[in-house]
Order: structure tokens, then C-alpha cells, then sequence
């Protein structure tokens, strides 16, 4: 044995050069085949009886409406930015739905459901998108970037990865608390070639913190391929190397994801330990409306993925073979969502947007000189060129 100072490690006199790539690949875990049958062998989800079925299953097509015409929105000029989370509607509901309303949530730009399964409503994600008035962001973030202190929903940020390190700080805290609850950081595959990932998990493993990794592995980082990313076994096995639990879950098998992260919570909140849990899925949408996707990947290799392994379709599977749905309640469903979105957007673009002087509130409790100047300059342009800043509404300074 070779005495280290992290303890003993095995030695030997064989000279052998480990070939990492060909050990075994992490186990995806599964309730639902594709087709939405039971796994053989797995006993039906106790704790998912029909009105949570229902509820979760409203909840992704509610996802799926918002999306849809969000995105026709901006096309037709409305709004100026959208991004769909068209084919990972499954890992939003499975996830939140396990998660404690206490738990504070970091997310990075595609997780829309899960703050609306919080109780974040239509009107307030419209009012974000349009940057109006009502917009809990004061008009000052890009559209979906949302944000909602009463949810525990902390506000998205572009930059990829970091609220990585930050979601570590948050779990720190609660440990030091000794509060019963987790961080919840949601990210993607790409994130995860940050440098913001290590540091995120190093700390989290050495701190021995109360978070749940939550990787959303869709495929594609905007237009790069998983398979240009990262040459080992995905994100789950590098858990390994931290020292940290890991699981890897079907991530458009709504029942395994809500399992998945029911579990890692249990551990994450008991142990006061980080989890990461790898989600795999599909984008079926373009990264954003900046994108087109069809530029690196084939229209048939979309409509396979969507034909094939669609959540919506696989748990509407499951729910029809127990009398649970029917035709007659999806068209219901998405006709009163539809309707709900189509107000929702009616009186967002009606509202005003925000005051000018909004810009220069929520960084300092008292206004430090260099952004009084700001904001006097600021005012000063507005009174010199009225004709270019119309409405009264927008100015509220002396």
C-alpha cells in the first residue's frame, strides 16, 4: 500500500496505462420504454395517481402552447428574443414536482416549467418577455431570462455557467443554517465545458454542500454536437473524479426524471452532499429564434427524435392505457391554454414599459456618485430630444 495524504491506495508492479474509454458506460435509468409501457420488471409509480398524472401532463403541454406561439410571436417582430424547450418538456415537470418550494432554483435559459410549476403565472412570463411595466425584471433582461424572489427562483443570467458556482454558495449557506433545504442547479451539456463546472463541483464535494447538479444532456451546445464536446462517457461519470453521487436518467421519461430527482434530493438534503443527475434528451426546437438548426442537422433527424421519443406522446401513452386521458381532453386542454396565452399576450403588449429612471434602481441601497452622473446625463439627453422618447410614462425625472 502507498500512504497518501487523502489515505492508502493499492500499488502494483504491473505497467499498465488505463484505456478510460472502454470501461463500461453509464446505465441510463428508465420507467417508461418508449412507446410509454412499463419497463418489464418496474411496479407502477405509487405515489403518481391519476390527478398528479393529469396535473403533470397539463403542466408540459402548457410548456408546449406557451412556446409555440412565443415563438410566432417573435418571428412576427413583437418580441425580440425567444428560446423554446420543445422535446425537454419532461425534465421540467419531472423535476419540479419533486422539489421543495423552498429549495432555491438556478437555472440556465430552457427550464420555463419548472418556475411554472412554482406557480410563476402566464401573465408575469409574458409581461418578462415584453419588458413592460409588470415585468418583475424592470425591462432590463432579454426576454426568458426570468426571475421570482417569492418562488425561489433566482434570476436566469446569459453568460453560461455561472450560476454554477453560485448555486455552491447557496447550498453552503443552507448548510451552515442547518436548513432542510437544497440548491437546485439546472445547466446544460455545453455549460459543462465551462470553467465555472469544475470549480462548481470541486467546492460542492469538498464543502460537502446540499445541491442537486440537474444536466440537461439535449445533444447540442447552439450548433455543436455532444460528440465534439467531450470525448468521455457524458457528464454523469465525471462525478466520479469529484467524489460525488451521480445518477443518469432517461430524460424524456417524465416518471424516471421525477424518481431520479426525488432521489438525488433525499441525498443531497440527509447527507449534505452534492448529486449530479444527467438528463437525456433531445432539443426538437432551434437553440433560440437567432437560430436555425437545420444548418448542422438534418429536418429527418429532427422528425425521428420527435417521432420516436417524444415525452408528451410517450406519457400520454401511459395515461390512456389507464383510462386517464383522451382525445377529447387534450384538445380541451390546449385549446384553454392557448386562449390563456393569447390574453396573456393581448394585455402584456398593452401595458407601458418601464420608467427610465428603473435602470438605475436594485444594485446600490444608496446611488454611488459615477451613476448619479449617469442617470443626470441620462435625463439631461431626454429633455434635450424629447421628440425621439414619447409617452410621459417613460420619464420620471425632474
Amino acid at each position: 500500500m502507498l500512504m497518501t495524504p487523502n489515505g492508502p491506495l493499492a500499488t502494483t508492479s504491473e505497467l499498465h496505462v488505463v484505456d478510460t474509454t472502454q470501461g463500461a458506460r453509464w446505465p441510463v435509468f428508465r420507467i417508461l420504454n418508449a412507446t410509454g409501457q412499463l419497463v418489464e420488471g418496474v411496479k407502477e409509480p405509487a405515489e403518481v395517481n391519476e390527478e398528479l398524472a393529469v396535473k403533470m401532463y397539463e403542466s408540459m403541454v402548457q410548456i408546449q402552447v406557451l412556446d409555440e406561439i412565443m415563438n410566432l410571436a417573435q418571428r412576427q417582430g413583437r418580441i425580440s428574443f425567444y428560446m423554446q424547450a420543445h422535446g425537454e418538456e419532461a425534465i421540467h415537470i419531472g423535476s419540479a414536482s419533486v422539489l421543495s418550494s423552498e429549495d432555491m432554483v438556478f437555472s440556465q435559459y430552457r427550464e420555463q416549467g419548472v418556475l411554472l410549476w412554482r406557480g410563476f403565472t402566464i401573465q408575469e412570463a409574458l409581461d418578462q418577455c415584453f419588458s413592460n411595466e409588470a415585468d418583475l425584471g424592470k425591462g432590463r433582461q432579454m426576454p426568458v431570462h426570468y426571475g421570482s424572489k417569492a418562488l425561489n427562483f433566482q434570476t436566469i443570467s446569459s453568460p453560461l455557467g455561472t450560476q454554477l458556482p453560485q448555486a455552491v454558495g447557496a447550498a453552503y449557506a443552507y448548510k451552515l443554517d442547518n436548513s432542510e433545504s437544497v440548491a437546485v442547479c439546472y445547466f446544460g451539456e455545453g455549460a459543462a465545458s465551462e470553467g465555472d463546472f469544475h470549480a462548481a463541483l470541486n467546492f460542492s464535494a469538498t464543502l460537502e454542500v446540499p445541491i442537486v447538479f440537474f444536466c440537461r444532456n439535449n445533444g447540442y451546445a447552439i450548433s455543436t454536437p455532444s460528440s465534439e464536446q467531450y470525448r468521455g462517457d457524458g457528464i454523469a461519470s465525471r462525478a466520479v473524479g469529484y467524489g460525488i453521487h451521480a445518477i443518469r436518467v432517461d430524460g424524456n421519461d417524465i416518471l424516471a426524471v421525477r424518481a431520479a430527482t426525488a432521489e438525488a434530493r433525499r441525498i443531497a438534503q440527509a447527507l449534505s452532499k452534492p448529486v449530479l443527475v444527467e438528463a437525456m434528451t433531445y432539443r426538437v426546437g432551434h437553440h433560440s429564434t437567432s437560430d436555425d438548426s437545420t444548418r448542422y442537422r438534418s429536418a429527418a433527424d429532427i422528425k425521428h427524435w420527435q417521432e420516436q421519443y417524444e415525452p408528451l406522446r410517450r406519457f400520454r401513452t401511459y395515461m390512456e392505457d389507464r383510462g386517464w386521458w383522451n382525445e377529447d381532453k387534450e384538445q380541451a386542454v390546449r385549446d384553454k391554454e392557448r386562449k390563456i396565452v393569447l390574453q396573456a399576450m393581448e394585455t402584456a403588449e398593452k401595458r407601458d414599459k418601464p420608467a427610465f429612471d428603473k435602470l438605475f434602481e436594485d444594485v446600490y441601497n444608496d446611488k454611488p456618485k459615477h451613476i448619479l452622473k449617469q442617470e443626470q446625463d441620462m435625463f439631461a439627453h431626454i429633455a434635450k430630444y424629447p421628440e425621439h422618447y414619447h409617452g410621459d410614462h417613460h420619464y420620471h425625472g425632474d
